[in-house]
C-alpha cells in the first residue's frame, strides 16, 4: 500500500512539473510574439536567465491561480452572473501582473491589456495539459474519479439526515436532462438529420421515445412544477393576475417560484421528486433536492442556507473554466450580432428585434448556464448521487428570437448534443451505473407575432374593445378601428371622431401575455367575472375579441367562444371538443381543467392556429413561442433507456410525467419520495424552502407576498 502511495505521489509530482514546463514554454512563446510582453533578466538578456524568469513567472501564476482565484470567485458570488463573466479576463490578467511582480529582479514587463491575453492563453494551455496527462493513464484517471466520489459520499453520509434508501452506489442512478423547448418532432428531425449524433446513437442502441401532451399552459413554469413536484394545479399561464392579493405572479420571478413550490408541496404532501439524495441544477424549482445550483425558487433567499449559487463557485474556481467560458461567451455575443444583422440584410420574415441586452442574455443561456449546469451534473455523477434533474435552456432562448427551425437553432442543438456526449463519457467513470433520461417541458410553435401581423398588441385590442384610449399607431390599424366601431355600436352612442368612450367603472383591465395565451382580468369586478357581468361593463369586448382573425377562441366563465358567435359550454358533452378540434386531441380537456383553477383569468385568450403550417401568433415579441394551444408547443418528448419500463398509455399533462419518473426511481431502487412529512420536520423544511412568514396586509385587508427581490435575481 505504501508503494502505491509513493507511486501516486510520484505521478502527481511528474504531472505538476510537466504542466509547469509547458506553461513556461507558453510564456516564452508569447513573449516572443506579443510586442507589449517582454521577459528580461537582471544581468542581461541571456537565454538561460530569460528561461529562469519565465519559469518563475509561470510558477507564480500557477500558484496564485490555485490559491487566490477560488477566494476571488467566492467573494464575487454576489455579483450578477453576466458581470462575473465579463470580469474573468480582468481578474486573470491581474493575477499575471501580480505573478510577474514576484519574479526576482523585476524580471518581466507586460502592458495591462496584453496581460489579459497572456493569462487567458496560459490558463487554457495549463488546463489542457493537465487534463491530457490525467486521461492518458486511463486507470489512474478512473482511480482518481473513484477516490473523489468516495470522499464526497463519505462526507455526505457523515452529515445528519443523509444516506437512507438508494444512497449506496450499488443501485443504478438516474439523470434527467431537460432540453428546454425542444419538441418531439424537432428532436426526431435533429437525430435523423445527424445534428444530434449522440441522441441518434442512443436511439439506435435501444432508447425509446414518445411524445407527451402538455396542459393548456405549455410553458416551463407549469410543466416543470408538475414534473418535479407532482402538481401544477392553479398555474393558468406563465404570468397571471391574482385578484385576492392584487399581485401579478410570474413563474421566473424568485418570490413567485418559491410561492408556487410551496403551494405544490402543500397540495401533494411530499417534498418532490428529488427529496432523497437528489440534485437540482438550473431549474425553476428544487424538486425537494438537497443539492442545488441555479435554482430559482431558492435564489431569493439570503444566508448560508442558500446554496443556489454554489454551482457558480464550483465551476469558476478553476481559472481555466472561467477563461474558456468567458471566451465562448464573447464568441456567442458576436455570433448573435452577426446572425441578427444577416437576418435584417436578407429581409427574413418573420423577424423580431434582437438588440439591447439580448445578445448578452442569449450568451448567458447558451454558454454560462450550459457550462455551469453540465459541470454540476458531472460532479453529481462522480459523487454517486441517486437522482439528478437538470435543465438546459439554450434552445428555448434562441428559438424565441430566431424561430424554432433554422440554422441558428440547429447550431444550438448540435452544441447541446456535444454536452450530452460529455455527460455520457463521464458516466463511464462514475462510481455507479447511470441511466440517462432525456425529456422536454414543451415545444415551440413558429409564427409571426400578433403585433407584427395586425399592428397592435393584445392590450391595445382589449383597450379599444373597452372604449379606452390606445396609442395612435394602434388606433390607426384596421383592428383598432373595427374595435372602436364595435364599441360605438354596442353603446348606441354617436361619438365624434377622436372622442373616447369609457363604459367601464374603475381600474383598467389587466392584460398579460404568455406566448400565444393571453389573460384579461378586471380588478373592479370581484371574484371571477361571469360573462354577463363582463358584457354589462364592456358590451363590445367579447365579440370584438372572438371575431378577430388573430384570435382562435376565448374561455369565459365555463364557456368557449369562437368566431361568428360560436359558443360551447364546457359542461355539455362534445360541444367544446367540436369547437376546439383543430387544436388537436385533448384540447377541450386541457381547457376544462384550466377553467377549474381558482386563479384563471376572467377572459383567457388563445391565438389563432393554422394546422397546415403549425403557426400561431404570440402576444409577446417572439417568433418561436409556447404557452397556449396549437402546434408543436404542446408536444414535448420523453426518451428513456430500455432498462426502464414503458409508460402506461398516452401521457397527458406534466403530472402524469411525474408519476412515470417516480416509478423509474423505484425501479432503480433509488430514493423513495415520502408521502407524509418526516418526523421532526415539515415537508417544506425537507424540500429546502424557507419557513413561510405571515403574509403582510395591504390597506384593504388583502394579503400579498413579501417583496425584496434584488435586480440580479430578476435578471436570472
Amino acid at each position: 500500500m505504501r508503494r502505491g502511495r509513493w507511486r501516486t505521489t510520484g505521478s502527481a509530482l511528474v504531472r505538476v512539473i510537466l504542466v509547469w514546463a509547458v506553461s513556461t514554454l507558453t510564456m516564452l512563446v508569447l513573449a516572443g510574439i506579443l510586442p507589449d510582453f517582454r521577459l528580461r533578466s537582471g544581468d542581461g538578456d541571456s537565454v538561460t536567465e530569460i528561461g529562469l524568469t519565465a519559469a518563475w513567472g509561470a510558477g507564480a501564476f500557477g500558484l496564485l491561480s490555485a490559491l487566490v482565484w477560488p477566494v476571488l470567485v467566492r467573494a464575487l458570488l454576489l455579483v450578477p452572473a453576466l458581470v462575473l463573466g465579463l470580469l474573468v479576463f480582468f481578474l486573470n490578467g491581474s493575477l499575471l501582473l501580480l505573478a510577474l511582480s514576484l519574479v526576482p529582479s523585476g524580471g518581466g514587463e507586460v502592458a495591462p491589456e496584453t496581460a489579459v491575453v497572456v493569462a487567458a492563453v496560459m490558463s487554457a494551455v495549463a488546463s489542457a495539459t493537465s487534463t491530457a496527462l490525467a486521461v492518458r493513464d486511463d486507470e489512474a484517471y478512473r482511480r482518481r474519479l473513484y477516490r473523489l466520489a468516495d470522499r464526497r459520499r463519505r462526507r455526505r453520509r457523515g452529515r445528519p439526515g443523509k444516506g437512507g434508501p438508494g444512497s449506496g452506489a450499488s443501485a443504478p442512478g438516474l439523470v434527467f436532462l431537460q432540453l428546454d423547448g425542444v419538441g418531439y418532432e424537432t428532436l426526431r428531425r435533429a437525430a435523423d438529420g445527424a445534428l444530434m449524433p449522440t441522441v441518434a446513437g442512443w436511439l439506435d442502441a435501444g432508447h425509446r421515445i414518445t411524445p407527451w401532451r402538455t396542459d393548456w399552459s405549455s410553458q416551463t413554469g407549469a410543466s416543470q412544477l408538475g414534473i418535479l413536484h407532482g402538481s401544477n394545479h392553479d398555474v393558468p399561464a406563465f404570468r397571471w393576475y391574482e385578484k385576492d392579493t392584487g399581485e401579478v405572479v410570474v413563474c421566473n420571478r424568485p418570490t413567485s417560484a418559491a410561492e408556487l413550490q410551496r403551494r405544490a408541496i402543500a397540495r401533494t404532501g411530499d417534498g418532490g421528486l428529488l427529496t432523497l439524495d437528489g440534485a437540482s441544477r438550473g431549474n425553476l424549482f428544487s424538486g425537494g433536492a438537497d443539492q442545488l445550483a441555479l435554482v430559482l425558487s431558492v435564489s431569493a433567499r439570503r444566508g448560508r442556507a442558500n446554496r443556489s449559487r454554489a454551482g457558480y463557485f464550483a465551476y469558476f474556481c478553476d481559472p481555466a473554466n472561467a477563461v474558456r467560458t468567458a471566451l465562448s461567451f464573447t464568441a456567442e455575443v458576436a455570433r448573435e450580432i452577426g446572425q441578427s444583422v444577416r437576418a435584417r440584410v436578407r429581409g427574413e420574415q418573420p423577424r423580431v428585434a434582437r438588440g439591447g441586452l439580448y445578445p448578452l442574455i442569449r450568451a448567458f443561456a447558451t454558454v454560462v448556464e450550459r457550462d455551469v449546469v453540465v459541470a454540476a451534473v458531472i460532479g453529481d455523477m462522480l459523487a454517486g448521487r441517486a437522482a439528478v434533474y437538470a435543465d438546459l435552456v439554450a434552445y428555448d432562448e434562441v428559438a424565441h428570437h430566431s424561430g424554432p427551425h433554422g440554422r441558428d437553432t440547429d447550431r444550438v442543438l448540435a452544441r447541446l448534443d456535444r454536452s450530452l456526449a460529455l455527460i455520457a463519457r463521464v458516466a463511464e467513470h462514475a462510481p455507479r451505473e447511470y441511466r440517462i433520461v432525456l425529456l422536454s417541458d414543451h415545444g415551440q410553435s413558429p409564427g409571426e407575432t400578433f403585433l407584427g401581423r395586425y399592428g397592435l398588441t393584445l392590450r391595445d385590442l382589449v383597450r379599444a374593445g373597452c372604449g379606452l384610449p390606445v396609442s395612435r399607431r394602434a388606433g390607426r390599424t384596421r383592428s383598432g378601428a373595427e374595435a372602436r366601431a364595435a364599441v360605438l355600436a354596442a353603446l348606441h352612442r354617436p361619438v365624434e371622431e377622436g372622442a373616447e368612450a369609457h363604459p367601464g367603472r374603475g381600474p383598467d383591465p389587466v392584460v398579460l401575455a404568455s406566448g400565444n395565451l393571453g389573460l384579461i382580468s378586471f380588478p373592479d369586478l370581484p371574484g371571477r367575472a361571469s360573462r354577463e357581468r363582463i358584457e354589462r361593463a364592456h358590451p363590445a369586448l367579447l365579440a370584438t375579441l372572438a371575431n378577430h382573425p388573430g384570435i382562435g377562441f376565448l374561455l369565459v366563465d365555463g364557456q368557449v367562444l369562437g368566431p361568428g358567435g360560436a359558443v360551447a359550454r364546457l359542461d355539455e358533452p362534445g360541444a367544446a371538443e367540436e369547437l376546439l378540434a383543430r387544436y388537436g386531441p385533448g384540447a377541450a380537456q386541457a381547457v376544462r381543467r384550466t377553467d377549474s383553477f381558482p386563479h384563471a383569468a376572467d377572459v383567457m385568450v388563445n391565438s389563432a392556429y393554422d394546422p397546415r403550417t403549425g403557426s400561431v401568433h404570440a402576444f409577446e415579441e417572439q417568433i418561436g413561442s409556447h404557452g397556449g394551444l396549437g402546434g408543436e408547443q404542446g408536444r414535448p418528448f420523453l426518451m428513456w433507456p430500455a432498462e426502464l419500463s414503458e409508460p402506461d398509455g398516452d401521457l397527458v399533462g406534466a403530472e402524469a410525467v411525474h408519476e412515470v419518473l417516480r416509478r423509474w426511481l423505484r425501479e432503480a431502487d433509488g430514493p423513495q419520495v415520502p408521502l407524509a412529512p418526516p418526523v421532526g420536520g415539515s415537508v417544506a423544511d425537507r424540500a429546502g424552502l424557507p419557513v413561510e412568514e405571515p403574509p403582510r396586509r395591504d390597506e384593504k385587508g388583502g394579503s400579498f407576498p413579501s417583496a425584496g427581490v434584488s435586480a440580479q435575481d430578476e435578471n436570472r
